[in-house]
């Protein structure tokens, strides 16, 4: 269960970082973010934030999987 949240906090990292660095380099497009309210500073801070859960979520993740194959 534990390597299946894992893996969807990479996604999570990797939406967020995606979106953060398109919008720093285009700051007109703004993706996913796009209807959230705020516009250049809350989709930065929203992308932004999406970066921290994932890595917090991954993070207890990892360290709740078992470190040893199940049999």
């Amino acid at each position: 269960m534990w390597t299946g949240v894992l893996v969807a906090a990479m996604v999570v990292v990797a939406i967020g970082g995606q979106g953060a660095i398109r919008l720093l380099i285009n700051h007109n497009n703004r993706g996913l973010m796009g209807w959230f309210p705020g516009g250049f500073t809350g989709a930065l801070l929203a992308d932004l934030a999406l970066v921290a859960i994932g890595v917090t979520l991954a993070a207890v993740a990892d360290a709740r999987r078992p470190k040893t194959p199940t049999e």
